[in-house]
């Protein structure tokens, strides 16, 4: 049965990319030969959005207090490419990676699956 996820971030900078995620993100990681960094991820959890156009693939890091979140990471000099937003379902803002990419932050307002048994 399934036991992991594996996310892909593309990147034109993927070396600075890393470090970001690394040293200012903090995630821990093994190193799969040449550099090659893959990390270790929190918990996750997978939704399935209705659209009706072909399905497309989204990325969100989660946090409790995206507020204290942000403060943190623009202490580290993260650049805040897009405030909170607020929304019914919950709180999103944007961050740059080096590499010019966008990574979403999500303070979620709705009951979450990652922490559920089984």
């Amino acid at each position: 049965m399934i036991n992991a996820a594996h996310i892909i971030l593309y990147s034109t900078k993927p070396e600075a990319d890393r470090v970001f995620i690394r040293d200012v993100l903090g995630l821990s990681g093994i190193d799969a030969g040449d550099g090659w960094l893959i990390f270790k991820l929190p918990p996750a959890e997978i939704a399935v959005h209705p659209t009706d156009m072909v399905g497309k693939h989204e990325f969100y890091f989660m946090c409790d207090d995206i507020e204290k979140t942000l403060t943190e990471l623009t202490a580290k000099g993260v650049i805040i490419s897009e405030p909170i937003i607020h929304h019914s379902w919950g709180n999103l803002a944007f961050i740059k990676l080096p590499s010019g990419a966008e990574l979403a932050i999500y303070q979620p307002h709705h009951p979450t699956a990652y922490n559920i048994e089984g």
